[in-house]
Formats: C-alpha cells, structure tokens, sequence
C-alpha cells in the first residue's frame, strides 16, 4: 500500500468535511421538508374534518328542507282534495239549481194553460150539479172527482177578480226577479 502525502490526507479530511457539511445540509432540509409536509398533512385532515363537518350541516339541511317540502305538499294535496270536493258539491248545486230552472221556466210556459184551465174550471162550478144527479155523486165537470156537500169546493179552484190583476203584475215582477 502506498502511503498518501499529508495534501492528500488534507484535501481528503477536506472533502470529508465537505460532505459532512452537505449531509448536514440535506439533513436539515429533510427534517425542514418533513415538517413542512407534516404541518400539511394536518392542515389536510383539519380542512377534512371541515369539509366533513361543512358536507354534514349540509346534508342534514337538505334533509330538513326535503322534510318540509313533503310536509307542505302533503298540506298542499289536503287542501286540493277539500276544494275538489267543495267544487264537486257546488257542481251538483249548480246541477240541481240548472234543472229547478228549467222546470220553473216550464211552468212559467205552461201558466197561461194553466189560468185558462182554472178559468173553465171555475166556469164548471158555476154551472153547478145536474139536475137529477144525488150529491156525493161523481161530478161530470171534473172528471170523476168526488163532489163534497153536493158540488165542488169552491176553495179549491176559484179566481177571484183580483187574480186578474195579479197575474199580469206577477207577468211583470217574475221577469225583472228571477
């Protein structure tokens, strides 16, 4: 083995010492750099924890509000099936309303037969029972209704003078009323 000069020994210890240096360096980089990823890292899981916490209130919100929501439709739905049933009760008013109209209107054309009707009747009774014919008998005027004390009732269908009267002013009151 060959011997090494003192200048190799010192560029030797020199370089060494270099390194030494270096490794220092980069050891002290490495624990800068570790520190720096370990401070991340926990930054990292602190944000998680926030995100986590952030998503639940979120969630938990939404859940809430869906709550609601289904409640209001749910009242919503309620209040739909009371109107239709208010609308269906008002359609069969109207129903039975449109006919009852109908039928006045009916009987408002048939008045005039009517008054002529009571006008003959009431000519019927005037005329009085045939002769020959006992009371309590059939009466020919009104086709087989039974006669009381010996001849129509004259409370049944009787037009006084006034009825006259009467009926054009009812003729004129019915159009403006109805």
């Amino acid at each position: 083995m060959s011997v090494l000069s003192p200048l190799q020994i010192k560029e030797a210890n020199a370089h060494l010492a270099a390194v030494h240096r270096q490794v220092a360096e980069l050891e002290k980089r490495l624990r800068t750099t570790e520190e720096t990823v370990r401070e991340q890292a926990e930054s990292l899981i602190r944000k998680d924890e926030q995100f986590r916490t952030a998503l639940q209130e979120i969630a938990e919100s939404k859940e809430r509000e869906i709550s609601d929501l289904r409640e209001k439709f749910m009242r919503s739905e309620d209040t739909v099936q009371k109107l239709l049933g208010v609308i269906k009760e008002k359609d069969d008013v109207i129903s039975q309303l449109k006919h009852r109209s109908q039928l006045l209107s009916k009987i408002c054309q048939s008045r005039p037969l009517l008054d002529s009707l009571l006008i003959h009747m009431t000519e019927g009774e005037r005329l009085g029972v045939f002769p020959g014919v006992e009371t309590g008998s059939v009466s020919p005027v009104i086709f087989g209704v039974p006669q009381s004390n010996g001849g129509v009732n004259s409370n049944n269908f009787t037009l006084c003078e006034d009825d006259g009267e009467d009926q054009e002013l009812e003729k004129t009151l019915f159009g403006t009323t109805v």
